[in-house]
């Protein structure tokens, strides 16, 4: 009978430190360590903009779509209209909206996309300050970003949509079409002799 009181104690502190240990790490699960908006932390990422977000695909394999109008781009390559993917079904996944204006710091995923990161120094902008957890975090207003961002990076130009998804950009032409120029090359200028020749004959 004192066995099976030695077990059954031995039970209850094993039940109660695992209890105590799911909710240190739920408490500290959606956490990130502290950082600091200065250039060191922002050429950490490849990709620095101001933007809107247009629309938002479902979850497709744990991911899904945002589609951002691009205002103001400080740092990396983007056209007007750039899609970021974002976790969708973790605990500590980023809730992204419709019409909500982002500062959005990200790495690429893709040459025309980019994967959005929790603990990134991404933020959305609030009208009502008390409500921006954000500044709570990080010390500083959407605002006071901003500035900060177009003093240190300025602003870049955004990729021409057309330009950059121009099927015909940069191809190489076959070996007829080579050949082929070749000889309207030449015969232009036998062309061009034949008409300088007699030009100089009938003088």
């Amino acid at each position: 009978m004192q066995l099976f009181k030695n077990i059954f104690s031995h039970l209850k502190i094993v039940f109660f430190s695992f209890f105590i240990l799911c909710i240190y790490n739920l408490s500290f699960a959606c956490q990130c360590p502290p950082s600091v908006l200065n250039y060191e932390e922002c050429v950490k990422y490849d990709l620095i903009f101001k933007g809107k977000i247009k629309s938002i695909k479902k979850c497709n394999h744990n991911l899904g779509e945002a589609v951002f109008e691009i205002d103001e781009l400080y740092r990396g390559n983007a056209t007007k209209h750039f899609t970021v993917l974002f976790n969708c079904e973790e605990e500590c996944s980023i809730q992204l909206n419709v019409g909500e204006e982002w500062i959005i710091h990200t790495n690429y995923k893709q040459i025309n996309n980019a994967l959005l990161n929790w603990c990134s120094r991404s933020r959305k902008h609030f009208v009502n300050l008390q409500e921006d957890y954000y500044y709570v975090n990080y010390g500083k207003t959407f605002d006071e970003d901003l500035s900060f961002l177009r003093t240190e990076f300025g602003l870049h130009r955004l990729i021409d949509n057309e330009t950059n998804n121009s099927p015909e950009r940069n191809i190489k032409p076959s070996v007829n079409q080579s050949i082929l120029m070749l000889l309207v090359s030449i015969a232009g200028l036998v062309v061009f002799y034949f008409i300088i020749n007699r030009f100089f004959k009938s003088k």
